[in-house]
């Protein structure tokens, strides 16, 4: 396996990124921002306030605030701690700063791409909502192909590849403690297999509660840890800034310069908030909204929390954790949680080793957890439904045992690609249909001026938008909060 990650995998995943991806994720998100008027910045107060007034029951779908958890449950994993730390290893500081650019960018995208999850979507017989990429790629721009390519390229990066990753951050951590990667991986397995077999609404439960608690357990951890070296704070920017543009060769990784910088901070800045990889709006497409934008604002926020809070906290663990731990240019070791881990203990104490276990524990399977809701809307999207939803479910539990077993090198390689490929025709397509959420948000800015008490969202006969949207979702008198009668097309 180690061969053909260096003789096929790698070279591919260097040439999608060095010569494709950058141009598009960077790209995309200054004219998303342009076009935007720098949305995440002018609507930042508003993100609060919609996600603070959506906690409530929603018929006929999940509420807002379980959409976020859900997404958050993808977002915030295994990026925020072992993508951190391999991105300092292989890039050095600088890399953290090129993260920080991709996700200031990606709120923008993200917001993008999850209000054209909510415009597009569909209603299923229960009454629940269905969407993401797929479903706008083939009801907005009116290319079915094109819209199965997305959807399996989904079903492979977060059914498979991705849960991988997972899984093998759990196994790499209980192996620290004795615990074999044969007993973690059946262990998983086990675990999983109820909550995946619930479907979505079963996920989004587990992910409302699990999220919000270990995001804060692990961010007030590393606020601990930062407060004791509030000293060293300046010194790790400086640094950070450095390693970014070359300025200090020696903290630029082990391929030396900016481009050792930009390449994993793209890479792991993408696999962690997601932003333009298309995996989002298929939760967001999930929600009970009045307005589309709504889910779009509170997608973004999520963007910011994944990287700007937590990435962040982590880079900043690290990078004052002393020279023992990490030392820029001369620690070049690929390592995942135990970097992380390492620089807790020596700031608290060893006590903390079993907590960071437990939390990384449960950022990984919660991700685990929303990956699967994503690739299930995919699989329903391409029609597959009974006994091929069975198969699914059994191959993703299947993927989740073998990632256990893998090197960290491996399954990092596939999850780089996969989430390239996804990103590339979500990018193509979002920039093509960004004038009908440029549209969608117009018409909430409207709303919020004018103050009206009732934002409701009308997709037919809006001067705002290109034309009108496909379906009856949208239209008129409609509610979206109560079942409606759905169209046959998709």
């Amino acid at each position: 396996m180690d061969t053909l990650r260096t003789s096929l995998i790698d070279p591919v995943s260097n040439f999608l990124y060095t010569y494709v991806l950058i141009y598009l994720l960077v790209g995309a998100g200054i004219y998303f921002t342009v076009r935007t008027r720098a949305v995440q910045v002018r609507m930042a107060r508003q993100m609060w306030r919609v996600i603070a007034g959506s906690r409530g029951h929603s018929e006929g779908g999940i509420s807002s605030f379980q959409a976020f958890c859900v997404g958050l449950a993808s977002r915030v994993g295994t990026g925020n701690i072992v993508g951190v730390a391999i991105a300092l290893t292989l890039g050095g500081p600088g890399a953290i700063f090129w993260m920080w650019v991709v996700a200031f960018l990606g709120m923008a995208t993200a917001f993008i791409e999850s209000t054209l999850g909510q415009m597009f979507k569909v209603r299923n017989e229960d009454g629940s909502y269905r969407g993401g990429p797929a479903y706008y790629i083939q009801r907005g721009l009116g290319s079915r192909p094109f819209a199965v390519v997305f959807a399996l390229l989904l079903i492979f990066a977060f059914g498979f590849a991705f849960n991988m990753v997972q899984s093998n951050t759990i196994s790499d951590a209980l192996a620290g403690h004795g615990v074999s990667t044969s007993w973690t991986a059946v262990g998983l397995m086990v675990l999983a297999a109820p909550v995946l077999f619930g479907g979505v609404r079963r996920v989004a439960s587990v992910a409302g509660v699990l999220l919000p608690i270990m995001a804060g357990a692990y961010v007030l951890l590393a606020l601990v840890v930062v407060g004791l070296n509030l000293g060293e704070i300046p010194h790790a920017i400086t640094t950070i800034i450095n390693g970014a543009f070359g300025l200090d060769q020696a903290v630029a990784g082990t391929a030396g310069g900016i481009l050792a910088a930009l390449l994993n901070g793209v890479k792991r800045g993408l696999f962690s908030n997601e932003a333009g990889m298309g995996s989002a709006p298929n939760t967001a497409a999930t929600a009970t909204v009045s307005h589309p934008a709504k889910q779009g604002l509170i997608q973004s926020l999520g963007v910011f929390v994944d990287t700007m809070v937590v990435c962040s906290a982590t880079a900043f663990m690290i990078l004052v954790a002393g020279p023992t731990v990490y030392d820029p240019g001369a620690t070049t070791d690929v390592v995942g949680a135990s970097l992380t881990t390492s620089a807790i203990a020596e700031a608290l104490g060893t006590w903390t080793t079993p907590l960071m276990t437990v939390l990384l524990f449960v950022f990984a399977f919660s991700s685990v957890l929303g990956n699967y809701s994503y690739a299930e809307v995919n699989l329903s999207f391409l029609g597959v439904r009974g006994r091929g939803l069975t198969a699914l479910r059994t191959l993703v539990l299947a993927a989740v045992g073998v990632g256990s077993l893998l090197s960290l090198d491996v399954v990092w390689a596939l999850a780089d690609i996969a989430m390239a490929l996804m990103a590339i025709v979500n990018l193509v397509a979002i920039t093509l249909l960004g004038r009908w959420a440029f549209g969608a948000l117009r018409d909430y800015e409207g709303k919020v001026r004018a103050g009206q008490g009732d934002d409701r969202f009308v997709g037919a006969g809006n001067p705002l938008l290109p034309g009108d949207l496909p379906g009856d979702i949208w239209v008129p008198g409609a509610s979206d909060a109560q079942p409606v009668a759905v169209s046959g097309s998709v």
